[in-house]
């Protein structure tokens, strides 16, 4: 597909910036999105608190689709969320009640209004919920109305069953349900809004291309599919990750500082890349800012993160992070605005291990992490590289108020005793 020639705005912008994995009837849609507005969806599960970086492709892919004179739809998976998605997973997810669920739906729902413009106009998002449908079948009704549609022998085939089966790891009758469930989503789309198009990552193609079949099938409407590539860094890194674990997109989960110094630490071969897919800066400007010779790349990833940053936190935070971290990096000063961790004073009256603190403090996942790293010179306290992860941190390393705690070259917590 990377030699399609599209028409439409739409599949052209996202060919040229990378979102493109695979489409069902790609000549079809194409001519669709060229000649008016359509209407697509994706849906989100509410599994946590917050979405996090890996969720970002999926959120810019629906900007892309508004940028470009279309509809997006916001799914949430109020309902799917009780099954558990069993795609490129080893094991069952834990199931979460109504109240965890409703909450969950509560806090990510204010990240969308960043990326995208809600209302009733013809091209402004919606957000729904497929609990709103789900709920309501009996589940005689849901089998005898959609089950007829599937077979087993087809269902087995799928990579997200197939993987499970083959490892020899359980797959529950519950997880089972979850490509009907996510077909019978699209179709009620299809009826209540005239979405023709679900798009998702590269692992939900066998689900997508069930909703495209059972919509053509039973109402003999077009539908179509199209997925995103799975995304890791050059190498080789599960994107969103980090030594202190999931990079939300919620404030409260991860302060815009942090959000701003995971672009800033993006590889040197991913920056291109990442402009393209995160970021609405022109592709000639970051054709240049991608080309920029040996430590000049620098510069780039600073722009990068600014993008980003912006886009999710507002321009002022993004001005203030980088300000942050010019003064912490460059400067040698601390600034109010870097992270900060909280430890009753009587914790450093008495003594606390170093490799103890950096896990509190969000700068390694594990004791043993962070020991390995401070063996290594990567664990600073105060500036001065510890080498020994079980050194006593005291009341005696406060300086100016709090303790200055680093990992790597780009990570400082400020400990503060209160």
């Amino acid at each position: 597909m990377p030699d399609a020639a599209f028409q439409s705005e739409f599949l052209k912008t996202l060919q040229a910036r990378g979102y493109i994995n695979q489409a069902t009837h790609p000549e079809e849609l194409d001519g669709l999105a060229a000649r008016g507005a359509i209407t697509a969806y994706i849906g989100f599960d509410a599994t946590a608190a917050s979405l996090h970086v890996g969720h970002l492709f999926s959120i810019m892919t629906l900007r892309r689709l508004q940028q470009a004179g279309h509809k997006p739809i916001v799914l949430m998976g109020g309902g799917t969320t009780k099954v558990g998605d069993p795609t490129d997973k080893e094991g069952q997810r834990p199931l979460l009640t109504d109240e965890q669920i409703q909450a969950n739906i509560a806090s990510i729902k204010t990240v969308f209004s960043r990326f995208l413009t809600f209302g009733d106009g013809p091209t402004d998002a919606v957000m729904v919920n497929n609990a709103d449908w789900l709920e309501r079948f009996g589940y005689v009704q849901f089998l005898r109305d959609y089950g007829v549609h599937f077979t087993i022998n087809r269902m087995l085939a799928f990579d997200s069953v197939k993987l499970r089966l083959e490892r020899e790891q359980p797959m529950t009758f519950l997880e089972f349900n979850y490509m009907l469930m996510q077909s019978v989503d699209f179709l009620e789309l299809s009826r209540r809004y005239g979405c023709v198009l679900q798009m998702g990552g590269s692992d939900q193609w066998g689900n997508i291309v069930n909703g495209v079949e059972l919509i053509r099938r039973v109402d003999g409407k077009p539908a179509f599919g199209l997925t995103t590539p799975l995304l890791a860094t050059a190498s080789g890194q599960k994107m969103g990750k980090t030594l202190g674990g999931a990079v939300w997109l919620n404030a409260d989960l991860r302060s815009p500082y942090d959000y701003w110094q995971f672009w800033r630490n993006t590889e040197d071969a991913d920056v291109g890349r990442f402009m393209r897919l995160f970021t609405d800066l022109p592709l000639d400007e970051i054709a240049r800012l991608e080309a920029l010779p040996g430590a000049e790349i620098n510069e780039a990833k600073k722009v990068l993160a600014n993008a980003a940053t912006r886009l999710l936190h507002g321009a002022e935070a993004a001005t203030t992070a980088e300000a942050a971290a010019t003064a912490a990096f460059e400067q040698g000063r601390l600034s109010d605005d870097l992270p900060t961790h909280e430890v009753d004073r009587g914790v450093l009256d008495a003594g606390v291990a170093l490799a103890s603190l950096a896990v509190e403090a969000g700068l390694a996942a594990s004791k043993g992490e962070a020991r390995r790293l401070a063996k290594g010179g990567g664990l600073r306290l105060n500036d001065r590289a510890e080498t020994d992860g079980d050194r006593l941190v005291t009341d005696a390393d406060i300086v100016d108020g709090v303790v200055k705690l680093g990992a790597g070259k780009k990570k400082i917590v400020l400990v503060k005793p209160v």
